[in-house]
This record gives structure tokens, C-alpha cells and sequence, in this order.
């Protein structure tokens, strides 16, 4: 597995979260929303224009904004 953020995924695809490289506000939002280390995340679908990014974390789907995935690191898992 390799480490890339999660931003340059394609929908369909799943990762693991590696790491949360925000600011503590944003940290800890993302951590309320079950974004932790080593939780399996799947892109659902990407916006036009650079918009939002969808993803599933769990039972949980959540739009983040494009900068904010650019946070987000996670390691590649084969299917």
C-alpha cells in the first residue's frame, strides 16, 4: 500500500485513513465525524469545478471541501 491524500482518489475507490494532517479545529471536527487513523474510507463522488468531495467513513457520508481532503492522508487498499 502507498500513502496519498485523499483528494486524489477516484470515486469507487477505498483507502485507510493514515493520517490527519489539519489545524485543531478542523481535527477535531473530522475526528467527531469518525475520522481516525486507520478507518476505511470509500469516495463516493467528486464535484464539478474543484467542488466538494463525498465520501462514506462507516454508516456515515460526508462532504468535505477539496482543501480539506488535501489533509486527509490515507494508504491505497487493493480490491
Amino acid at each position: 500500500m502507498h500513502t496519498v491524500k485523499l483528494s486524489t482518489l477516484k470515486a469507487g475507490e477505498s483507502a485507510v485513513i493514515a493520517a490527519l494532517n489539519a489545524e485543531a479545529d478542523l481535527y477535531y471536527r473530522l475526528a467527531a465525524m469518525g475520522f481516525r487513523v486507520g478507518k476505511q474510507i470509500e469516495i463516493i463522488r467528486h464535484a464539478r469545478f474543484s467542488g466538494p468531495v463525498h465520501v462514506r467513513i462507516g454508516t456515515t457520508e460526508v462532504m468535505l471541501r477539496l482543501t480539506e481532503a488535501q489533509k486527509i492522508d490515507v494508504q491505497v487498499t487493493t480490491q
